[in-house]
């Protein structure tokens, strides 16, 4: 077989950018919108008890309590007041050359209280509004349904996604965008980062800790996890049904793991890593739970709710693409005194071949190529990089500039890592680092963890003008898609 010398990306390389409502819309109950998970965020000065803040079990006092509280700081409840704004961003994004924009959508701006049957015509109106404006740049919007906000109507009235009663609902709320939407967006994911219910299972799963109706908070997350698998690919189906153009795709977080020596008990557990990592993928993109599944569910004391139908449905409605996030690289095994960095949502042995970012971050660009194959083998579908960036102390100069460098080299060498796995063979079909335009922390609830190519004029308190400057980034990646990804 007679290869090409010369390479570039495909013709057709969908380049852009990630955002969610949550971070960035503000405009938390204006037009009908109901609360949220994220809403009841609080900022922590303290870096030690953002992370705490977001794994932490959640219960209806606490959550209420935050609903009332007139002295926290909740920034993810303003953001950076896209809601008002987007017009004047999208042009931007539309400048640097997007040729998608990664958004989500509120479930509580749709339906207020998570199963309304009537829709709030305000918040369609909305996201009608925003995809418009990305169509009239030809930017492709791709649309996550749900991104760590769920309607907390849904957490009281049946304890969000450990009831199987949240599907329908879910099901209810997609099937009401596919139609709004028919024709207009080509590219939606279900669920962001989905692997992450099991850790995070107030913040995307809505679970109240003192309404579980299970023994363990562990097997309520993997309830709502069973049930958001079921719930994505019903919604495949429904998606598939309306609108048969349109294309559905599955996202985890990806946290590629190497073994800590070459001590077979090491590299096992890099193994486990991988598969504890993939379950949820490896249920949607092949249709039915892995064979290594039970003995997982064994050794954590859990269990699913898996019915025929469930399995039918699951078989017959496999996701069309498989998308992932991906920040950092770790480390599974080693001893039990080996130094920890920090991650999204865990720690893990830190690795000396490694930089870390100003968060402790590892970075590690090659480590994209390695999972980038592998997905490609495991799952023999396209592949969507959805996030991938730098966050970092931005600063902003006299004359309204940020000289960002960090973020080029981070992003550079990364981008030509994809260059490298394209070259082996591996079909991806997009790339959209995260925080395009700098929002709210999800982990910290915090403004001066920055990612964006476009700054924007806000601090951890809330203040700020909330103007919209162009780092040297916004110009470097502005060429990276003029060239395709030939020039870095």
């Amino acid at each position: 077989m007679k290869m090409a010398k010369k390479y570039v990306f495909p013709e057709n390389f969908l380049w852009g950018g990630a955002t969610a409502a949550n971070q960035l819309e503000g405009a938390t109950l204006a037009d009908g919108k109901g609360w949220t998970t994220a809403d009841t965020a609080k900022y922590e000065a303290d870096p030690k008890l953002r992370m705490q803040q977001m794994i932490a079990p959640m219960t209806t006092a606490k959550v209420k309590d935050a609903l009332v509280d007139k002295n926290g700081l909740y920034p993810k409840r303003y953001g950076i007041d896209f809601y008002h704004h987007y017009k004047d961003d999208i042009k931007l994004f539309a400048e640097m050359g997007f040729k998608t924009f990664r958004l989500s959508i509120s479930w509580a701006r749709i339906l207020p209280n998570g199963d309304d049957q009537t829709p709030n015509e305000a918040g369609l109106q909305f996201y009608e509004n925003v995809i418009d404006e990305l169509l009239k740049y030809n930017i492709e919007p791709l649309v996550t349904l749900s991104h760590y906000e769920f309607p907390l109507a849904l957490s009281f009235k049946q304890n969000g996604w450990e009831s199987r009663k949240t599907i329908a609902a879910f099901e209810h709320y997609a099937t009401i965008l596919f139609k709004r939407f028919k024709g207009k967006v080509k590219y939606w994911i279900s669920f962001n980062e989905m692997n992450i219910v099991m850790m995070t299972g107030y913040l995307s799963g809505g679970l109240l800790d003192d309404k579980k109706q299970t023994k363990t908070s562990l097997q309520a997350n993997y309830l709502a996890m069973h049930h958001q698998l079921v719930a994505a690919a019903r919604v495949t189906k429904k998606l598939h049904e309306i609108d048969p153009q349109a294309q559905m795709g599955s996202m985890i977080l990806r946290l590629e793991n190497y073994p800590a020596t070459s001590k077979p008990a090491d590299v096992l557990a890099s193994l486990q890593s991988d598969q504890e990592n993939f379950l949820m993928m490896d249920v949607l993109a092949r249709g039915s739970y892995p064979s290594y599944a039970q003995r997982l569910f064994d050794q954590k004391n859990v269990a699913v709710d898996l019915t025929t139908e469930d399995i039918k449905i699951l078989r017959e409605n496999t996701c069309d693409f498989v998308a992932f996030s991906y920040y950092m690289s770790g480390i599974a095994g080693g001893q039990e005194d080996d130094d920890e960095v920090a991650g999204n949502s865990s720690l893990s042995k830190a690795n000396p071949y490694l930089e870390k970012s100003e968060w402790g971050w590892q970075i590690d660009p090659v480590g994209l190529r390695i999972t980038l194959n592998k997905m490609a083998e495991r799952y023999q579908k396209p592949i969507f990089i959805v996030e991938n960036g730098l966050g970092a102390h931005d600063k902003l100069t006299s004359d309204n500039e940020v000289h960002d460098s960090y973020r080029i080299s981070y992003l550079k060498r990364h981008i030509e890592q994809i260059g490298e796995a394209l070259k082996d063979g591996v079909d991806v079909i997009g790339y959209t680092p995260w925080g395009c335009i700098d929002l709210i922390s999800a982990s910290g609830n915090e403004m001066s963890k920055r990612y964006g190519f476009i700054y924007v004029d806000q601090d951890d308190q809330g203040h700020g003008s909330l103007k919209r400057y162009k780092k040297d980034s916004f110009s470097w990646y502005q060429h990276v898609i003029e060239t395709n990804g030939r020039e870095l």
